[in-house]
């Protein structure tokens, strides 16, 4: 939560603002991209542009459910913030037919 980052980072910023700042840290020594939250993908994309890769995990298909991420979106809420990939683990590999599961994701994504 919040208050945690803030003891371990030693900041006063918001989890968001944490979050830009430590990718543009990245982006500054020469990194092409970082993994981060969802939530936090349009702050990123705002101040490293859109050149610069941001991989998503916590995404969770509308029919899973949140399960034990705090910090979710759906596949297609992702992709529209921006993400450039998406980390989509359990959903498919805990599905009795991962194969139908990761076309579910697909179908759900192109809506």
């Amino acid at each position: 939560d919040e208050d945690e980052m803030r003891r371990i980072y030693g900041t006063e910023r918001s989890i968001r603002d944490q979050v830009a700042h430590m990718a543009e840290m990245a982006k500054s020594t020469g990194l092409n991209g970082v993994v981060a939250s969802p939530l936090e993908i349009d702050v990123i994309r705002d101040r490293c542009g859109e050149d610069f890769t941001i991989v998503t995990p916590g995404v969770r298909p509308e029919w899973f459910g949140r399960g034990d991420q705090k910090r979710v979106m759906t596949p297609s809420q992702a992709l529209r913030a921006g993400a450039d990939y998406i980390v989509v683990g359990r959903p498919i590999y805990a599905s009795d037919d991962p194969r139908g599961a990761a076309f579910k994701i697909i179908e759900e994504i192109e809506g």
